[in-house]
């Protein structure tokens, strides 16, 4: 168990470093070949900060854990609305937020929708997975057009959360890129590994450590870059990592997880874990339409659901 845990924690802390240099690297390399920092925001940023759930589900597809695999999209999309939202209001209440924060939540609602939809069946397929990398190519697209027409766009803004670091030479970019691939796939190796032993041991599900511990641990990222953002009261940052990353999960992660290697689904996702996500996804559009300002007792609530669900998981 001991050598579990160590594994679990050495994962974490892999995935949170390997997805940190991963990004950081990758946008001083997309600056340099003179890409724009909306087309880096929309691409780059996000899929590096989702990398960690990417490489994890991935990995737990192949090591026939789909609980964990599935557990991890999941777990990470309630966390990041009642977990990492939640904490950063405390920091700082969001005031204000573009139009565009309204209508990319409304997107994540679909994703939230075609998530319990799948999850009806018994198996996520490749054709599934195809039909929703498909519709992220397609949500990329129209955002790209959308959004270059506004001068300060908030995927623009994400971009400068990962510019505090200076590179002194020229290949030290590229050396963070590599070494934070690196990073991602022994993180991800070891975080499953440890995980499943762990739930073997203490008689838990796959698909409940998939929910908690792994989805919280692949967050990492998102959660930095929200506190930081918070702090700086980047409140657009903030909105857009949490709802960004919200339709990543669904449309990029379990999209290429299954062309890669379908999923078998438990019942429970389907009865209530999904639910979850979608009530999210419904309160944050609700928050972002009928409030003028997202302050601390809103942040107060989120962390109390999520401490219920929390508790929910393991007791059942």
């Amino acid at each position: 168990m001991f050598a579990d845990i160590l594994s679990v924690i050495a994962g974490l802390v892999l995935l949170f470093v390997g997805g940190e240099g991963l990004v950081r690297g990758s946008v001083a390399v997309a600056e340099r070949f003179g890409l724009s920092k909306l087309l880096i925001g929309l691409t780059i940023v996000a899929f590096g900060t989702s990398a960690p759930e990417l490489l994890v589900a991935v990995q737990a597809a192949l090591d026939d854990a789909p609980e964990i695999a599935l557990g991890n999209v999941v777990g990470s999309n309630i966390a990041n609305v009642f977990l990492i939202l939640g904490l950063a209001v405390l920091i700082a209440p969001i005031a204000s937020w573009r139009r565009t924060a309204v209508r990319d939540a409304m997107v994540a609602v679909l994703a939230s929708l075609a998530l319990f939809g799948l999850v009806q069946g018994d198996v996520i397929g490749r054709v599934e997975g195809g039909v929703l990398f498909a519709a992220l190519l397609i949500y990329l697209g129209a955002s790209y057009w959308l959004e270059r027409r506004e001068p300060d766009s908030v995927h623009g803004s994400e971009v400068e959360e990962f510019e505090d670091i200076k590179f002194n030479r020229p290949w030290m970019p590229f050396a963070l890129v590599v070494g934070g691939i690196a990073a991602l796939v022994f993180g991800a190796d070891l975080l499953v590994d440890g995980s499943v032993s762990i739930a073997r041991e203490l008689g838990v599900s796959d698909a409940v450590i998939g929910l908690s511990l792994v989805a919280i641990g692949t967050s990492l990222p998102e959660l930095a870059t929200a506190v930081v953002a918070a702090y700086r009261r980047h409140a657009d940052v903030v909105l857009g990592n949490v709802i960004g990353s919200n339709i990543f999960n669904v449309l990029a992660i379990l999209g290429i997880t299954t062309l890669i290697q379908p999923i078998s689904v438990s019942a429970r996702f389907g009865e209530s874990d999904t639910l979850v996500v979608l009530g999210s996804s419904v309160f944050l559009v609700v928050l972002l339409f009928a409030a003028k300002r997202i302050g601390r007792p809103a942040g107060l609530v989120m962390l109390a659901a999520y401490s219920v669900y929390m508790i929910t998981l393991f007791v059942g």
